[in-house]
This record gives C-alpha cells, sequence and structure tokens, in this order.
C-alpha cells in the first residue's frame, strides 16, 4: 500500500508538505523524465486550460486555476521524452477536509457540480443539508473540485494504484 499524504488545498497551492516535493506534474511524466526536461515551456504553451506553470524550469500543475482534461497536448508538444503515455488519471485523488461548507450544515454542492467523473456524490442527511462522499475509484485527481471550492476544504491525497495487467 503506498504512502497516504493529506494536504490541504492551500498547502498544496504553497508547496508546504512534509514529505516529497509537493509538486503535482502533468499526467504521464515520470520523475525521469523530468530530469530530460529543458525548460522550454512548450508545455505550457500547449495546456488548453492553462494549469501548466513552470516551477524551477520544471512543469507543475495549478488546480486553483482549473483541471486537467488529459488531452496530451502537453506531452505531444514536448521536444524530450518526459512524458510516457497518456494516462488518464493521477497518482492522487480529491480529499474533502473538515472545513467543507456542507460537512458543517451549509449547502453547498459546487464541487458535486464541477467533478468531471461524478466522483463526489451528496448523501442525505437528517436535519441538515446533504452530506459529500467521494468515490476513490471514480476520481481521477484531474482537480476541477479544487478551484470551484468557495472555503478551500479540498485537497489531494496520494493512492497507490494498481495498473490492471491485460
Amino acid at each position: 500500500m503506498g504512502e497516504r499524504v493529506e494536504i490541504s488545498r492551500r498547502d498544496f497551492l504553497r508547496g508546504s508538505r512534509k514529505r516529497g516535493s509537493g509538486r503535482v506534474s502533468p499526467p504521464g511524466a515520470t520523475p525521469a523524465g523530468l530530469e530530460a526536461c529543458t525548460g522550454c515551456g512548450r508545455c505550457v504553451d500547449a495546456c488548453p486550460t492553462r494549469i501548466i506553470r513552470m516551477i524551477a524550469e520544471r512543469p507543475a500543475l495549478d488546480f486553483s486555476v482549473a483541471e486537467c482534461t488529459f488531452c496530451g497536448q502537453c506531452a505531444e508538444l514536448c521536444p524530450e521524452p518526459v512524458f510516457i503515455g497518456r494516462p488518464s488519471h493521477f497518482p492522487h485523488v480529491a480529499m474533502i477536509g473538515e472545513s467543507c461548507l456542507a460537512k458543517n450544515r451549509t449547502d453547498c454542492q459546487a464541487c458535486r457540480d464541477a467533478c468531471p467523473t461524478a466522483a463526489i456524490r451528496f448523501r442525505p442527511r437528517a436535519g441538515g443539508p446533504f452530506s459529500p462522499e467521494l468515490s476513490e475509484e471514480a476520481c481521477t485527481g484531474c482537480g476541477a473540485c479544487l478551484s470551484v471550492c468557495p472555503v478551500a476544504a479540498i485537497g489531494i491525497r496520494e493512492v497507490a494504484r494498481e495498473d490492471a495487467h491485460v
């Protein structure tokens, strides 16, 4: 089982994380591939949602702006061997923190409305607004829910996903 890392959206965007780099690389970028990155910035220009930023001459994603659509344009325009394949998910999932409005009896379902895979659902709760539930299996880690949360209650948590062998 992989290392469990809980990080708030605010700490994620600041790069404040106790272990690892805190950087979320574009989909398909490997640590070895990032070593080959020349920092040309073509991936930044190619990203249709404009979430790729160059940090220390390496690409990183900024989910506060928008989500990753897994379009693969960053990989297509990269002249170096930075990317492998065209993944459809990240090695992390969203996590809903305790400051969530719905968890604190205020009606809000912005994250559900933004989620392209319907990984966030709201269940009825007696005496209050619906309560959020996240399906880790459906979550791709795209970040769509992070930018829309009005109280920054959504962060990311790394998970170990096994690749299916066919």
